[in-house]
Order: structure tokens, then C-alpha cells, then sequence
């Protein structure tokens, strides 16, 4: 959840660093710092707040100019206030260790008493610091080099970590390591960037290498040696990252957010290009060649994930249900693990993650491996820990999404899944025909999401009329009844709104309760078969002076008899209604946050890619 940066090469390290901390604040921005070596000592500067503060700190301190190794970080606090004293690098009680870290150390209250008993002391609150000084005493207790320190220090380890390490005594190498937690390797021409996110190396090199878990890296001026934390050599290849610094830019939009919703008909166009045959009328998804017979016997798929990637497996399951006819049961990727879930002969495990680094999702991916599924990834990260551990898999292929708040990962995962569900349908028991009709209407989803983001404007006024309201409520039916929950998401994750989504149905169940005059209610209602039923609902909140918000489909009249506002989406078919239904609910969560003045790309207390439990 927090950016890591380090560096070792002919360049001057410190704006370096800060550049790459700029393109990772989004993964954490509580606090930032970084660390440079020279002459023998650690040259450090942290602070709270973005990145801007410790930019200015860096730019007044010289002794900060001339290194060429170093390391940096923004962190999203888990031990410890956001503050400058918790804020990374941390150093060892001698000063002669820098680390910074992302992840979480279970075992560090043990360790940091061990510590203590050694006699080293300790300034903040951090599991970070305890384990800088763990590697400080081992490397003063018989290690020869940093690595191998490290290396012990590791092994004493419960819990996760990606950390990059430099030493005052070894300067012109830097130490890097993970479990649980990404760590890249950019290889240039005499020189290595290690960071958590690719958007970090891009402006270096498109060379990299992926650590997996349990791994590590030494880079020097000498070149590269990877090992295990048992000091066991690894081979590693060399790959490309696939993204264009183009594409982390913002591209002339205020905020990255925007900029990627606006990016979807695009993103529904990449994901579907090569695997709709419309001449021969069948799906192809080549990362699930090699499992397709077996997934077509399948008894039943277990879809698993968190947050937006959440509500995505939800649409999937009335997918995998309606199209392919197979029981599915979606998951959070947080309890799954932690109550013996029974997996059957046959079973098919999904895991969905933007970033495919999700902690949560990929221990939950572990547990069903163990327990002996198949198991597929829809992951957006070429390389990533989900893409590399499961058997098989789709990606979005939506390019690098930098808003915390997802959206256009969202659209892509529903495709991907909606790819699957039918290419499983046809081979199950879906006539020719029906295969036909799916395919030519998922076709036209790029240019009907392009015809919805038209009505920006439009939709701004809706929220910036409502946006003071303190509560709204979202409800949905069937294929919808995921999308309401995706649009309460996205509104309280960044405009701070209390959002609640609920089938529509389950309103008068109890929360029918808060509606009072003008609480604005946002219906997800295209045509479909539960239509009339909707419509009773909404009846029920104009009787109690609600504010009615209706997503419809276009040539809908009869629906503004209803309603005080009218979104109008594209017709199509209603198991792809999602794919067009969800667009109006981000673009009113975002205008109704810039309306009341928050950030954006950076709602509080939230980072992007959630890599602790």
C-alpha cells in the first residue's frame, strides 16, 4: 500500500527518487521521505503530507546532491501515526542502516523485545523500525556483508514485507527483498531502479524483473545478483512492461480519475479486440486455451475478491449463472480463508484484482490451490503475483489505472467476465443464435459507453444539486443490484457521502426507514423483466418526499413520471446492462467530490493497491 523507490546508477540519486515518489503517491501519501548515501554516511529527509513537503525538504539540504544510491518512500500509516518520526527510512540505533518497507511484521512486538534486551533503542512506533535494527544487530553479530544480514534478519520474519535496504559501510550497493509485497527491478544501462509500481521505472527502462515471494536482489555497480532469503541463486527473465509513460500522465484532465472514466469505450474497445470472432462467432481468450476443456466441465466457480473488484464478481456471478449455467458463489477474499471453505471435485476458483497484488485476494487464491481447484486470474498487471500463481487467466488489458477509486478496471473486469461466461455458454448448451445476438451487442459497448460519458455535463448538475446531502441511497435489481452497490462505493470512497446500496426489493425490508424529505435515492433502472417492480419502488420513496434518481434505458418516457432527475443509457441486452448502467454513477460520485472540494485521486485513508491484510 506504500510507494517504494531506490536507486543505483551514474545519476544523481535524490530527484530521481522524488520523481519516482511523485508517480507512486497514489499507492500511499501520508507521509514520505528518502535516504541517499554518500561519503560514508546516510543523508535522510522525511516528513509528513505529500511529497511536495519533503520535495522542498530535499531541495534545501546539499548534502543530499551528490549521491548516486538511494532509496525512497510514501507511506499509507498501518503502525503508527503519519508523522515524521514514523515516516520512512527508518535507520538502525547506529545510523549506518537505511530501510524502507511496505507490509506488515506480525511477529514485531517479540522481536522488538529481543531488541531491547540487546540493548537498542527505538524512536518511533513502527514494525519498520524493529526491523532495521534486527538487520543491524545481525550485521554487527557476525554478518560480512548487508545481504546476508538481511538475509538472517528475514528468516526471523513473520508477516509481509517489500523492503529495500542501503548501508552507510556498503555504499555502492543496495539490498532489496519481498514477501506478500511487489517489488520490481527496472534493469538500465548501468544502472537499477527497485520499486513497488512499474509507474515508478518507465522513465528509465522498460527492462524488468519481478521478485516473487521469498526473494531477493543485490544490485551493485557490478551488476545484478538474485537469490532466495535462504541464499539459494535464482535465475530471472528479463521482461517488458507493457505501459507508456503517456499513459500514467493525466492527459490534460484535472484528475486521473476522470481521465480514466472517460478512457472506458477505449478500454472496452482494447479488451475486446482478438477475442470477439465476429466472421465465426465464437469468444477467444487465449490465457484459458490451455484449461478450457476443463473449465467447461466445471461444477461450480468460486469467484473471489475485494472492494470495486468485489462488486464485478457479483455481476459475474449472474453471468456464470444465467449464460453458462454453473453455481457460483462470490466471495470476499478477506473471510474466505479463515472459514474452511469446502472445495469440490471440479471446482474453479476466480480471483479478480486490479493490480493482482491484493493481499487478501491472493491468500484467499493460496487457500483454493490448496485445497485443490483450478484457479483463474482477472488481473490488469502483466506479471503480477495473481497472474503468475494461478493456472490460468484473462487480463483487462485497461492500461495503468492511478485513481485510488476504480472504475475503468471495474468496466474491464466485467468484460473479461462476461468473455468467459459466454465462451462457457456456447460450450455448454447456448444455440448459435443466442451466441450470435450476445456477441453483436458486446460489440457496440465501446461506442454506448462513449454516448454516456457525453452526458457529463448533465450529470454534474445532478450531483453538484445534491451533493450536501449527507445520505443517499442506491438500489438496484438483478444484474443492477451490483451496480447500486458500486455506485454507494464510489460515492462515499470519494466525496465522503454515507452511501448505502441495496436491492431494491430489500428497501421497505428495514431501511426504508431513512428516507425523509429530499434524501436523494439513485434507482439503476433499465428495461428489463423486474421493470414494473422497480417502478413500485420508486413510488415508495416519492411517498416519503425522497429525491428519485433514475438510471434508465433511452426512449424510456414513462420513467420521468417518476423521477426528478433521468439518466438515459443505450439499449442492450440485460446480462451487458452493467457495462453501460455503472458509467453515470462514477461520473456522479466524481463531480459530486469536486463539487464538495475533496481529493480527487487521493481520498483519505484509502491507497490503491491494498497489499496487507
Amino acid at each position: 500500500m506504500c510507494g517504494i523507490v531506490g536507486y543505483i546508477g551514474q545519476k544523481k540519486a535524490a530527484g530521481l527518487l522524488i520523481e519516482g515518489l511523485k508517480r507512486l503517491e497514489y499507492r500511499g501519501y501520508d507521509s514520505a521521505g528518502l535516504c541517499v548515501c554518500g561519503e560514508g554516511t546516510l543523508h535522510v529527509q522525511k516528513s509528513p503530507g505529500r511529497v511536495a513537503a519533503i520535495e522542498e525538504m530535499a531541495g534545501a539540504d546539499a548534502s543530499l546532491q551528490a549521491g548516486t544510491v538511494g532509496i525512497a518512500h510514501t507511506r499509507w500509516a498501518t503502525h503508527g501515526a503519519p508523522n515524521q518520526v514514523n515516516a520512512h527510512p527508518h535507520c538502525d540505533d547506529g545510523g549506518r542502516i537505511a530501510l524502507v518497507h511496505n507490509g506488515i511484521i506480525d511477529n514485531y512486538a517479540t522481536l522488538k523485545q529481543f531488541l531491547l534486551g540487546k540493548g537498542h533503542t527505538f524512536t518511533s512506533e513502527t514494525d519498520t523500525e524493529v526491523l532495521v535494527n534486527l538487520i543491524g544487530e545481525f550485521y554487527e553479530d557476525g554478518c560480512q556483508t548487508l545481504e546476508e544480514a538481511v538475509q538472517r534478519a528475514l528468516r526471523e520474519v513473520n508477516g509481509t514485507y517489500g523492503i529495500a535496504v542501503v548501508s552507510a559501510d556498503e555504499p555502492d550497493k543496495l539490498v532489496a527483498a519481498r514477501k506478500g509485497s511487489p517489488l520490481i527491478i527496472g534493469v538500465g544501462d548501468d544502472e537499477y531502479v527497485v520499486a513497488s509500481d512499474a509507474a515508478a521505472i518507465l522513465e528509465h527502462t522498460a527492462n524488468v524483473i519481478y521478485l516473487n515471494d521469498n526473494e531477493m536482489v543485490v544490485v551493485g555497480r557490478d551488476g545484478m545478483r538474485t537469490m532466495t532469503i535462504d541464499n539459494v541463486p535464482v535465475t530471472k527473465e528479463v521482461q517488458q512492461i507493457e505501459w507508456s509513460l503517456e499513459e500514467i500522465a493525466k492527459g490534460g484532465y484535472p484528475h486521473f480519475m476522470l481521465k480514466e472514466i472517460m478512457e472506458q469505450g477505449e478500454v472496452a474497445r482494447q479488451s475486446l479486440r482478438g477475442r470477439l470472432d465476429l466472421r465465426d462467432k465464437r469468444v477467444l481468450l487465449g490465457g484459458l486455451r490451455e484449461v478450457a476443456r476443463h473449465l467447461v466441465r466445471t461444477r461450480k466457480l468460486i469467484v473471489s475478491a475485494c472492494g470495486t473488484a468485489w462488486h464485478a464478481g457479483l455481476v459475474g456471478e449472474f453471468l456464470f449463472e444465467d449464460l453458462a449455467h454453473i453455481p457460483t458463489e462470490v466471495e470476499y477474499a478477506s473471510e474466505f480463508r479463515y472459514r474452511n471453505p469446502i472445495i469440490e471435485e471440479r471446482t474453479v476458483f476466480v480471483a479478480i484484482s486490479q493490480s493482482g497484488e491484493t493481499a487478501d485476494t491472493l491468500a484467499a487464491l493460496r487457500e483454493a490451490e490448496e485445497k485443490g481447484a483450478t484457479a483463474l486470474g482477472i488481473v490488469n498487471v502483466v506479471g503480477s503475483t495473481i497472474a503468475r500463481e494461478t493456472d490460468a487467466g484473462v487480463y483487462l488489458h485497461a492500461g495503468p489505472e492511478i485513481g485510488v477509486a476504480s472504475t475503468k478496471a471495474f468496466t474491464g473486469q466485467v468484460i473479461a467476465e462476461t468473455l468467459i461466461a459466454l465462451m462457457l455458454g456456447r460450450r455448454r448448451f447456448m444455440s448459435q443464435p443466442a451466441m450470435t445476438g450476445y456477441l453483436e451487442a458486446l460489440s457496440e459497448i465501446p461506442d454506448k459507453i462513449e454516448r454516456i460519458l457525453e452526458q457529463s455535463d448533465d450529470i454534474r448538475q445532478i450531483a453538484e444539486a445534491h451533493c450536501e446531502r449527507e445520505n443517499w441511497l442506491f438500489l438496484g435489481r438483478g444484474y443492477n443490484y451490483p451496480i447500486a452497490l458500486e455506485g454507494a462505493l464510489k460515492l462515499k470512497e470519494i466525496s465522503y457521502i454515507h452511501a448505502e446500496g441495496l436491492p431494491a426489493a430489500e428497501m421497505k425490508h428495514g431501511p426504508i426507514a431513512l428516507i425523509n424529505d429530499g434524501m436523494p435515492v439513485v434507482f439503476v433502472a433499465p428495461r428489463c423483466g423486474t421493470y414494473d417492480k422497480i417502478t413500485g419502488n420508486i413510488e415508495e420513496i416519492r411517498a416519503r418526499k425522497g429525491k428519485v434518481i433514475v438510471v434508465a434505458t433511452e426512449g424510456d418516457e414513462e420513467i420521468r413520471r417518476y423521477s426528478d432527475h433521468v439518466i438515459y443509457v443505450p439499449d442492450c441486452p440485460v446480462p451487458l446492462s452493467p457495462l453501460l448502467t455503472v458509467v453515470p454513477l462514477q461520473l456522479m460520485a466524481y463531480h459530486a467530490a469536486v463539487a464538495r472540494g475533496c481529493n480527487v485521486d487521493k481520498p483519505r485513508n484509502l491507497a490503491k493497491s491494498v497489499t496487507v491484510e
